[in-house]
């Protein structure tokens, strides 16, 4: 998910298009809230069967993982990773969510972002702490490997500034859009979008 994410952070995609987009008919921004429901859509749908997937249960991304590790769990045969890049629907998906990816959706999607992680706090208050989320957790897994054992699950038991960065501010991009005026006031940045063939919107 991170791949629809980032860029947002600092540029506000709404309502222009390069080459490219131009003939899709859509922007970047419209391109990232479709893969955020894509992303819900998945786990509700939960093709291999991971434990909690589920409307309010989502974020497939890179992110620490409690593998490598192979278990059978429910008599399936899983394969666990570590930090690898996750991603959906052709994997690697072994039942890692990263609540952070979820949170960094909200510009896009507040509608379903925002019941996402009130059902986070609600089912993994142990999540959380005043450093904000942790990295990532898994439902499915039942071990320790470097995390903690919380519920059955597994839990990271790091805080990434590479997590918490998206989610401050694209907390702040969906509260007041204050990064996209700022980059929207640099001429640089400006010229940059334009250099590359950008055009409609606040350009």
């Amino acid at each position: 998910l991170f791949i629809h994410q980032l860029s947002h952070i600092w540029i506000d995609f709404r309502g222009i298009k390069d080459e490219y987009m131009r003939a899709t008919g859509i922007d970047y921004f419209e391109n990232s809230r479709r893969a955020t429901y894509v992303q819900q859509q998945y786990a509700i749908r939960n093709p291999r069967r991971f434990t909690s997937y589920g409307e309010y249960v989502w974020g497939i991304t890179a992110s620490d993982g409690p593998g490598p590790a192979r278990r059978r769990i429910r008599g399936i045969e899983r394969r666990f990773f570590d930090y690898v890049a996750r991603a959906i629907p052709y994997g690697p998906d072994d039942g890692t969510i990263a609540p952070w990816a979820a949170v960094a959706s909200l510009p896009f999607a507040p509608e379903i972002v925002l019941p996402t992680l009130r059902r986070f706090n609600e089912v993994y208050p142990q999540m959380t702490s005043e450093y904000g989320f942790k990295c990532s957790l898994n439902p499915t897994f039942a071990g320790q490997a470097g995390g903690q054992r919380n519920g059955g699950g597994w839990i990271s038991k790091g805080y990434y500034g590479l997590d918490q960065g998206p989610i401050v501010l694209m907390i702040e991009n969906y509260r007041s859009g204050l990064l996209w005026r700022l980059m929207r006031s640099c001429p640089h940045v400006v010229r940059g979008l334009r250099r590359a063939r950008f055009a409609g919107g606040w350009l």
